[in-house]
């Protein structure tokens, strides 16, 4: 039972981590492999940078991606108020 709850508790703190952001800039430091979203003028409108880390002595992979607003988007996860109220 405890290994149940342990698991269940862990699931619950783990999936917001899930959800992937945009950010602002580039991050400097990125493990191999790691994904990050970023917002870049040189990418068309509706799209955003998806740069992909890379072992020591390899460059970054950068390509451009569409991004749809609810790839990351809590609001559509979550319900909207007016259906909490009718409680």
């Amino acid at each position: 039972m405890r290994v149940f709850l342990l698991g269940l508790s862990l699931a619950a703190v783990s999936a917001p981590c899930l959800a992937q952001t945009v950010l602002k800039s580039e991050p400097l430091v990125l493990a191999p492999y790691e994904v990050a979203y970023v917002q870049d003028p040189s990418c068309a409108a509706g799209k955003v940078l998806k740069v992909t880390g890379a072992i020591r002595g390899l460059h970054r992979k950068k390509v451009c991606v569409t991004w749809t607003g609810d790839q990351a988007s809590l609001t559509v996860a979550t319900p909207p108020v007016e259906a909490l109220s009718g409680l």
